[in-house]
């Protein structure tokens, strides 16, 4: 008997995105605060939250086998996180148009059954087009932004600034796929 897959997340976009490989899952959000530390990198935050968040859960539940994922967007050495509201979303837009950025997503899988987890870190590396101030107000305004790191989804309108990346897709979503697939076939359950 195969042990219950917990997503250690209320992201829409991670649903989503595991959802495609096809296993049942339950989803059980993280309670942990994601402040980062000080002197701390945005690939040291992201792989300190998810694990954060998979450790956070896993005591929680048992039996199991816990995914948790952490997305931060970087530029300038700056973590660019979930916007507080619209103008601060305006703000990180702007430092982003016209410009190249990186998302990380950090992935923590924890194998209850096996004792073992697992963790890596992905880079998609993003290009965004120049956007006009009105062009940022109106995305603002157009799509709910508060819930995405970096203030965009590269799945939604945001789309049409999005002149190239080179990375994985889903990583920018917020859930690397080959990562995730990787790390559950290798606890022999689910593939």
């Amino acid at each position: 008997m195969k042990p219950p897959l917990v997503l250690a997340s209320q992201s829409p976009r991670r649903k989503e995105l595991l959802s495609i490989l096809g296993i049942p899952f339950e989803v059980i959000p993280a309670d942990i605060a994601e402040i980062p530390g000080p002197g701390e990198t945005p690939e040291q935050f992201a792989v300190r939250v998810s694990r954060e968040k998979g450790i956070e859960v896993s005591s929680r539940v048992s039996g199991s086998v816990i995914l948790s994922a952490d997305t931060v967007v970087t530029v300038d050495g700056l973590i660019l996180g979930k916007p507080s509201d619209e103008s601060h979303a305006v703000r990180m837009l702007k430092q982003l148009s016209g410009r190249q950025h990186a998302v990380y997503t950090a992935v923590c899988v924890i194998d209850q059954i096996g004792g073992e987890m697992h963790e890596a870190l992905e880079k998609t590396e993003v290009w965004f087009d120049a956007m006009t101030e009105a062009e940022i107000t109106d995305y603002v305004w157009r799509e709910n932004v508060l819930d995405k790191a970096g203030a965009y989804a590269i799945q939604g309108f945001a789309s049409v600034y999005i002149l190239k990346i080179k990375g994985n897709y889903g990583n920018v979503m917020g859930l690397p796929l080959p990562i995730v697939h990787d790390f559950l076939r290798r606890t022999t359950f689910y593939f």
